[in-house]
């Protein structure tokens, strides 16, 4: 937990507080968005819980924190706030929480499928969160968009011979990996899902399309909560910012209503306004 003697100014007076070893990874704004928000390059408490929810929500941000740098003064909940997780999204969605330093708090996803389970990225390994996978059926595929956020993947795979995704251009990050794709053309698994090559962030960033509704993007496609529209990470595009932009044309023509980003925010929006924020945003690129 995060250390007292490091509490940044900028937190309002409470039980709650970020220190100085925040690495500004956005997890606990999308978590617990009326308690902690952005200030300079650090999230603080903005405002102190004021409910049961608001309170379970920052405890959720405080275990799902890469780094440990958010505390809290009062009781002790770690022990009972781990059972929520994998936390509920949408129907057989769920979120993961216990993001990894090793992936700079990127976000990860779990899918129960009748067909076995997906993971999507990887958490940090949480011995707990583990368990609920297990009563929840196992994990058969772990799906990887790139190379910056396989973190701990292969224990998860270790555990259940999870069958891992992630193309040849992005191997070297994952080189045990049971299942390479190779090439610029969509891979259909299952039926339901569809993995899509966008080159761009990385050499080999692919996206993940679940049932023609949810697009697990990886860091190639973000909903930008200030502008509220659809956006890219030009900041953060190691490889070709060129080639990315001619993967989110690419994307104009699948339909779906559900944004999953690795990193940034998270949005559900109908199918058309979907494919009109993506037109324009590869305009704007």
């Amino acid at each position: 937990m995060a250390d007292q003697k490091k509490r940044l100014a900028s937190n309002v007076d409470g039980e709650f507080f970020v220190d100085s070893t925040c690495i500004d990874c956005d997890a606990c704004r999308q978590i617990a968005p009326t308690v902690f928000a952005e200030f300079g390059s650090y999230s603080s408490v903005q405002a102190q819980p004021r409910s049961e929810k608001e309170t379970r929500e920052a405890w959720q941000a405080l275990l799902s924190c890469p780094v440990a740098a958010i505390g809290c003064t009062g009781k002790n909940r770690a022990e009972e706030i781990q059972a929520d997780f994998p936390i509920k999204v949408a129907e057989e969605i769920y979120y993961c929480g216990f993001t990894s330093r090793k992936s700079y708090g990127a976000n990860s996803y779990f899918i129960r499928h009748p067909g076995g389970n997906w993971l999507i990225e990887s958490p940090r390994y949480v011995k707990k969160l583990a368990e609920r996978f297990e009563q929840l059926g196992g994990v058969k595929y772990i799906f990887l968009s790139h190379r910056d956020d396989v973190a701990d993947a292969a224990k998860y795979a270790e555990h259940w011979q999870s069958k891992r995704i992630i193309h040849q251009d992005d191997l070297d990050a994952e080189p045990e990996a049971e299942l390479v794709l190779k090439g610029a053309n969509d891979t259909v698994i299952d039926s339901d899902f569809r993995i899509i090559f966008t080159p761009g962030h990385t050499a080999g960033h692919c996206v993940l399309l679940y049932k023609n509704k949810y697009l697990f993007t990886g860091d190639h496609l973000y909903y930008d909560r200030d502008l509220q529209h659809l956006s890219a990470f030009r900041d953060y595009c190691w490889y070709s910012w060129s080639d990315q932009k001619l993967s989110m044309a690419k994307l104009v023509d699948y339909d779906f209503e559900w944004v999953l980003p690795g990193h940034g925010q998270s949005i559900n929006l109908a199918a058309t306004t979907m494919k009109n924020q993506l037109q324009e945003l590869v305009a704007q690129m």
